[in-house]
């Protein structure tokens, strides 16, 4: 076991010029004391990016911006992400890979489709209204449309098409469009909280209102609409 210098070497040693090997940096200094949510740095810059990107939108947020709201030096972001597309993929990421790990479990799962596909609803509306910044609202920058962000136009393409399986399963038919619209409406809280921010939804709450985006599922699949 390692055991402190005694105080006749550490005298030799200043005597002699030399001196003891430092231990490792953990990196380089706060600005100041941490001001974000997160159990890590990573998980500090995340937050505070999300909240810059949807406030300010995503060109108008600079790396610099950024550093300043976590409280770090600009340089260090890098030693995290290399570049500012990279901490937009990050956040995407969050938003849509855990539904999609659910939805993997649901496909693969024994029990009535119409359960399953609702039991996917609740989970992803629930994960949506309940995050601390409303990222889906960047689905809509056109910085997504490049090869950047494939991985994650992939994964959301893929929970959408869970959802469809699901709901082709309760109503019987692919060619029944109905199918197409409980993912829709799932992504439709992203806008509601967007009017829920700018005081639009009235006494209403996102988060109030997922029992009822549930249930309007499961409304739509049982009700065959008059041709």
């Amino acid at each position: 076991m390692a055991t402190r210098p005694s105080a006749s070497r550490a005298a030799s040693a200043a005597g002699s010029g030399a001196s003891e090997p430092r231990a490792a940096s953990p990196g380089r200094p706060r600005l100041v004391k941490p001001r974000r949510r997160g159990e890590t740095a990573r998980d500090e810059i995340l937050d505070a990016s999300a909240e810059l990107f949807t406030r300010h939108g995503y060109t108008g947020t600079s790396t610099r911006m950024i550093a300043d709201a976590v409280g770090v030096r600009q340089a260090s972001l890098y030693h995290y992400f290399t570049t500012k597309d990279d901490i937009l993929a990050a956040l995407l990421a969050t938003t849509v890979d855990p539904s999609l790990d659910r939805a993997r479990e649901l496909l693969a799962a024994d029990g009535p489709p119409l359960q399953r596909l609702l039991d996917l609803a609740r989970y992803d509306v629930t994960q949506l209204a309940a995050a601390r910044w409303n990222l889906g609202a960047l689905y809509l920058l056109p910085e997504l449309a490049d090869d950047r962000f494939a991985e994650f136009r992939a994964a959301r393409l893929e929970l959408s098409g869970a959802y469809d399986a699901l709901a082709a399963d309760v109503l019987g038919a692919t060619s029944d469009t109905r199918r197409l619209l409980p993912f829709r409406l799932v992504e439709s809280v992203i806008m509601m909280r967007s009017d829920e921010q700018r005081g639009e939804l009235g006494d209403h709450t996102v988060t109030g209102l997922v029992d009822t985006i549930v249930g309007a599922i499961e409304m739509l699949l049982e009700h065959t609409p008059t041709r």
